[in-house]
């Protein structure tokens, strides 16, 4: 009888473990990255700066048809849904770049540089993605090059934790295939991510804009937070 129980315990043990995904990365770098799982997590960051604008990004790990994915979708203070960005998780290069348009709805951006988060510190990343813009017959040029800057201790919702930091230019160029007319605008930002967590915090070069990581909850959580 014993040998009847073990051999079901064993059954089910094997069971659940051929169902949980198994998520694997080849980006060296991946400690620094958001945790690798299938069940969601909401991270609320919290402008320092101004201390009441809020945002959320929801991070959840899938595998489907085309492989291991992590997906992180950003959510303004309302709940209302902004982008999210897919990557591939073997080397976290960036798979699709969904964004919301002018008529509040969600689009699939045009990637044209998948890199966002490096695979190698000494080389410097870049993303481009183009998308719809605010004003008719206009399309957004996005471009984020990201270089690393240094490594060091910081403190994440009080724990002292290692994280990667990195010097960002982001540039912002407004399109009108029409009649050709280009806008274009530019900003530095500087961005850590943190051994364990991710993103944890990101400023502008004058801090005037400056989010930290406050909090990490469970989705059920969340959704309360944001339909009170």
């Amino acid at each position: 009888m014993k040998s009847v129980v073990f051999l079901f315990s064993l059954i089910l043990v094997l069971w659940s473990c051929k169902d949980e995904p198994a998520f694997h990365s080849e980006n060296p770098n991946i400690a620094y990255f958001y945790p690798l799982d299938s069940v969601p997590k909401v991270y609320l960051y919290r402008d320092v700066a101004h201390g009441l604008e809020e945002e959320f990004h929801r991070v959840y790990t899938v595998k489907d048809k085309e492989g291991q994915h992590l997906v992180v979708e950003r959510y303004a203070s309302d709940g209302r849904i902004l982008e999210a960005i897919n990557y591939n998780v073997d080397s976290l290069d960036v798979q699709d770049h969904m964004v919301v348009n002018r008529f509040q709805n969600k689009e699939k951006a045009t990637i044209y540089k998948n890199q966002l988060f490096p695979m190698n510190l000494k080389k410097e990343t870049w993303f481009a993605s183009k998308f719809q813009g605010v004003v008719d017959s206009t399309v957004i040029l996005k471009e984020i090059k990201r270089k690393f800057k240094t490594k060091k201790e910081i403190s994440v919702m009080d724990e002292k934790v290692e994280a990667l930091v990195f010097d960002e230019k982001i540039r912002l160029t407004v399109l009108n295939p029409f009649t050709k007319k280009e806008e274009a605008r530019e900003a530095d930002a500087v961005t850590y991510f943190a051994k364990g967590y991710g993103l944890v915090e990101w400023h502008s070069s004058s801090k005037k804009v400056h989010f930290r990581l406050e909090q990490i909850m469970e989705q059920s959580e969340w959704v309360k937070i944001i339909t009170r």
